[in-house]
């Protein structure tokens, strides 16, 4: 069943009218819900948002889009059928619940709702997701320089046909064995920056005139007459224009094999590049869990309230709705058998909820660490211009407060294995608080937790051997199986020998190193 509400006549109740009454809803309920919520987003929170297409959906979907990673179109592949069967069966026996909702980052922005949901649980799940989540897709500067929203869905279309139209041509085995080895790959297979765009004629002239006017204005006869460095001599000209034509040292390996591996077919090089962008789409999710839950958890609290105090819901939806809102933000103790870290939903929200405080109410703690913004009253514009402009690790580095930090009871502690203790690094002061939030932050930053892996070289006057570096940060290395098979699809994409070294970013000494030989199962 699919809803598309984005050029529909408003339909939301006046103020004091039940949007519904009881549990059961119908089209036109969510018709209502959803103009209500547009009613609260837009004029009194601000919100910028694609195109909402809303489909409900079955338990059975919901668990095939947890398979395909939530997206409406996908090309097949066997992981996905191992996933769902997996998650099914958990489901089943009652070891795990499924989420209200999943929302896809595309124009319009497509949400699944479950069936099972009630009135209320609707509305919650629309204001969190049609308006929270949305607005977030569609602003933050990460999803806006890394993903194109109008475009993926067709994509997405374009891919699942093109895999499908290679498993009839060059055979199911085959097209498996790319797909495997470039899923295995697909974490080290995203642009972490954005990459320099080819110039034109007209800039190449204009920057070779400013070159010009700049030596001239720095020159001096005197300079040539200093003595060389020692040492100062240029590498191998072989070696340096190899690289710069390989465009070497390269992070993205998938692109590397994509643009340079000597053996792939057109048709592999295309899978490639598929799994590639579909890697790039969701890499900035990856950077701001925390900020976009906190983000819609935020959202759907304030719409949620609004909808309350205009009489738009009953005291019994009401407290259904806070019964689902406090179960989704609690935090389990560290003891608690639950704990699996921080609830991206609790910190969210709690990070929202402060930044207002500090905003709207604002106490002598908070003018002397966000003088920027303390009092200045405007708690959504301030909300708004943090969801656009921050990723998770800046965000927090930047406003996580210190009262939130006691409220939380945060501690850092350090638990060297080659020590006998373990150490408390920060408490409550000044400098604890800002040890914290850098040691906080530090834990949501991808660049920190991915492993850094480049290709460094390539052996073309030899065996054509791979040569990748891994800079293991605290000389913490990969973990040798997975490093070994992960390798080995290198390997077989490559054509040739891969050799990967870990290498000590301090020293430049190697710790480890793993070597693979292609097999022929491509060619």
């Amino acid at each position: 069943m699919v809803a598309s509400l984005s050029r529909t006549k408003s339909t939301a109740p006046a103020p004091g009218e039940l949007l519904f009454s009881g549990n059961d809803w119908d089209f036109e309920t969510i018709r209502r819900i959803h103009d209500a919520c547009e009613a609260v987003a837009g004029p009194e929170l601000g919100l910028s948002w694609y195109p909402n297409q809303i489909e409900i959906i079955t338990a059975e979907q919901m668990l095939d889009a947890y398979a395909s990673i939530g997206m409406p179109l996908f090309y097949k592949h066997w992981s996905f059928g191992k996933h769902f069967a997996q998650q099914e069966a958990s489901y089943r026996r009652g070891l795990m619940g499924l989420a209200y909702e999943i929302v896809i980052n595309s124009d319009p922005c497509i949400s699944y709702v479950m069936e099972e949901n009630t009135a209320t649980m609707q509305t919650l799940v629309i204001a969190h997701a049609a308006f929270g989540h949305n607005h977030f897709f569609k602003n933050n500067y990460l999803f806006r320089q890394w993903t194109d929203a109008e475009g993926i869905l067709d994509y997405l279309d374009f891919a699942k046909g093109y895999i499908a139209r290679c498993e009839e041509r060059y055979g199911h085995q085959a097209v498996e064995h790319v797909l495997d080895a470039a899923h295995a790959l697909m974490s080290q297979g995203v642009h972490r920056y954005p990459r320099k765009k080819r110039p034109d004629l007209a800039s190449e002239q204009r920057r070779e005139r400013e070159r010009e006017e700049h030596g001239e204005q720095i020159y001096n006869d005197l300079w040539r007459t200093l003595p060389a460095k020692a040492g100062g001599q240029k590498g191998d000209p072989a070696l340096e224009q190899r690289r710069a034509l390989l465009e070497l040292p390269q992070e993205n390996i998938l692109y590397f094999l994509e643009k340079v591996a000597p053996r792939l077919r057109p048709w592999q090089r295309e899978i490639l590049r598929i799994v590639r962008l579909v890697a790039q789409y969701f890499y900035p999710q990856r950077q701001t869990k925390v900020m976009n839950e906190g983000c819609a958890t935020y959202c759907h609290y304030r719409i949620m309230n609004a909808l309350s105090q205009k009489g738009q819901l009953s005291e019994a939806a009401y407290l259904e709705f806070l019964t689902s809102h406090t179960n989704v933000i609690r935090q389990p103790n560290f003891d608690d058998r639950s704990f699996g870290g921080h609830n991206p939903y609790a910190l969210g929200f709690a990070m929202m909820q402060d930044i207002a405080r500090i905003v709207e109410q604002p106490s002598q703690e908070d003018r002397e660490w966000f003088p920027d913004i303390a009092g200045t009253g405007d708690a959504m514009a301030v909300l708004r211009d943090c969801w656009e402009n921050y990723r998770d690790e800046s965000f927090i580095a930047q406003f996580l407060s210190p009262k939130l930090m006691r409220d939380m009871r945060l501690f850092h502690v350090v638990d060297d294995p080659d020590e006998p203790e373990m150490r408390v690094e920060a408490i409550h002061d000044e400098r604890g608080y800002r040890k914290m939030r850098r040691s906080f932050a530090r834990q949501y930053d991808v660049a920190w937790l991915d492993p850094d892996i480049e290709v460094v070289d390539v052996d073309l006057e030899g065996d054509r051997r791979l040569i990748l570096h891994h800079k293991a940060l605290n000389r913490i290395t990969l973990q040798r199986e997975d490093a070994r098979r992960v390798l080995q699809h290198l390997a077989d994409l490559w054509g040739y020998d891969a050799v990967l070294k870990e290498v000590d970013p301090a020293s430049g000494a190697v710790l480890v190193e793993h070597t693979a030989s292609a097999r022929p199962i491509f060619f």
